[in-house]
């Protein structure tokens, strides 16, 4: 199959990224079957979708015609079984590693030979996912960034298992068919970005933790000194504190090195369900 005949894509989770996913590939002209872990998952997951597509058009973004024909082309589902007959599936489901590895395992036996079985994962290895799903040749790493239909960069991370075929497939497919800009990571915990950026977010919260200056002030000085459009504990915000824990618990587990253990101060702020912008409160109040 080649990327332009995918006609029906898959994906697995509509959370803070999986919703951003299930617009990209709506936009990109295809129909999306989605899946969450019950009706009101799925309700609130494609609230999420329209809220977004509805603040594009708004925006001047996106045609009212268009939105309204995309949305057509949504729907969401609470069990993997309505993946069966897709052309690509994307899983963006929690980041566990357990969980990924039963919802891997799962799509290996329902889709066809072939079909390629990403996974938007931002920090683990897709080896262990590959092995899972019983066709490691058809598993690769497909990382989008916040808000997916926004970022232009996708960081694709095949695994040694991967195939030529299908690290080939999916590079054209982000680059013809959704229109991103691909860059190959190795599959180690993190990948490119986040490999870099959780040290530089741990430590942006080190500093408030220390009392060494306050939240706005880090924040500005890192935006107009470093000419960065968002500040450390903003963006850490935005991509979720639970998030922020979980991937670097995952680099601290591959890399036990310093830089890459949480701060206590983000465990706690967790612990409290401070979770940033999906919450309502962080290290700011929205």
């Amino acid at each position: 199959m080649e990327p332009k005949d995918v006609r029906h894509a898959g994906v697995v989770g509509c959370g803070l990224m999986g919703s951003g996913i299930v617009e990209v590939l709506a936009r990109a002209g295809l129909r999306v079957t989605f899946v969450e872990g019950s009706d009101e998952l799925v309700e609130r997951g494609r609230a999420t979708v329209e809220r977004s597509v509805h603040k594009a058009v708004d925006r001047g973004k996106l045609d009212p015609a268009a939105a309204r024909d995309l949305l057509t082309r949504i729907s969401g589902a609470t069990e993997l079984q309505a993946l069966e007959g897709v052309d690509l599936v994307i899983e963006a489901a929690t980041e566990q590693l357990d969980a990924k590895l039963e919802i891997f395992r799962t799509l290996g036996r329902l889709t066809r030979p072939g079909v390629v079985l990403a996974s938007n994962t931002s920090s683990i290895p897709i080896a262990q996912l590959a092995l899972a799903s019983g066709r490691p040749a058809d598993v690769i790493g497909m990382h989008f960034f916040n808000p997916p239909p926004v970022m232009k960069l996708l960081e694709l991370t095949p695994a040694d298992t991967t195939s030529p075929e299908t690290f080939a497939f999916v590079r054209a497919f982000g680059t013809e068919v959704l229109g991103k800009t691909c860059v190959r990571s190795a599959d180690q915990a993190g990948f490119i970005v986040n490999r870099l950026l959780i040290p530089y977010l741990f430590d942006a919260i080190r500093l408030l933790e220390q009392e060494f200056t306050g939240a706005e002030d880090i924040d500005t000085a890192i935006e107009l000194g470093l000419a960065h459009p968002m500040g450390p504990l903003a963006l850490a915000d935005l991509i979720g504190l639970d998030t922020v824990l979980s991937i670097g618990e995952v680099l601290h587990r591959a890399f036990p090195q310093e830089k890459y253990e949480a701060p206590a101060l983000l465990r706690r702020m967790v612990e409290d369900g401070k979770l940033g912008r999906k919450s309502g409160e962080g290290f700011y109040p929205y």
